[in-house]
């Protein structure tokens, strides 16, 4: 019997706009080359870099976190940033340096135990309302766009991109969350625990 593989730390940034008719989420659909969930919708992310771990952010977390969740969040915002074009920080030359205080910790998830490939992945979200966005990013996510919450849930998603989606949805008006989620499996089947923020 093969061992499960160990999950990879990783992160994903929920990027929110308000309006009048409610939150909307920035979205895009990974291409069909991907190994993991490929052609399904997802928020930008990735793994974290060993760059991740080192890097000096330009401005830090304003939520309380160690040396880890720092990488996570400086991973969540350079993934952005290279999947949407979407800079939160500034350039060095050529070097993000990542501004984390706008991000706040939503949730984490890790994948099932018999996927070839499994993350241990963070969720950040972050309220980007009335800023001038252009998005560029490198082609990894396709038909980028803000959506509603509604319109995002008719796309093709993974289980645990719908419950984001479901978190920040019920989230109020100064988008900030109550409580956070710990989404995992057991015998293939999601599991939720819930902790304080």
């Amino acid at each position: 019997m093969n061992r499960p593989v160990i999950p990879q730390p990783a992160a994903s940034l929920v990027l929110v706009r308000r309006s009048p008719a409610g939150p909307e989420i920035l979205m895009g659909r990974r291409a069909g080359k991907h190994r993991f969930l490929p052609d399904v919708y997802a928020f930008p992310g990735g793994r974290v870099d060993s760059s991740d771990k080192t890097d000096i952010p330009y401005k830090p977390l304003s939520i309380n976190g160690d040396m880890e969740t720092q990488a996570l969040g400086i991973a969540a915002v350079r993934e952005t940033w290279e999947e949407t074009g979407i800079l939160l920080g500034r350039l060095d030359g050529e070097h993000l340096r990542a501004d984390l205080s706008g991000l706040r910790y939503l949730c984490r998830a890790i994948t099932p135990a018999d996927s070839p490939i499994r993350f241990h992945a963070r969720f950040f979200l972050q309220d980007v309302t009335g800023q001038d966005l252009v998005l560029a990013g490198s082609g990894e996510l396709l038909d980028l766009a803000f959506r509603p919450v509604q319109a995002c849930l008719r796309l093709p998603l993974a289980d645990i991109t719908e419950f984001v989606l479901g978190q920040v949805a019920g989230l109020g008006p100064d988008l900030q969350p109550r409580r956070t989620a710990f989404w995992r499996y057991r015998q293939g089947k999601p599991m939720i625990r819930w902790d304080n923020p």
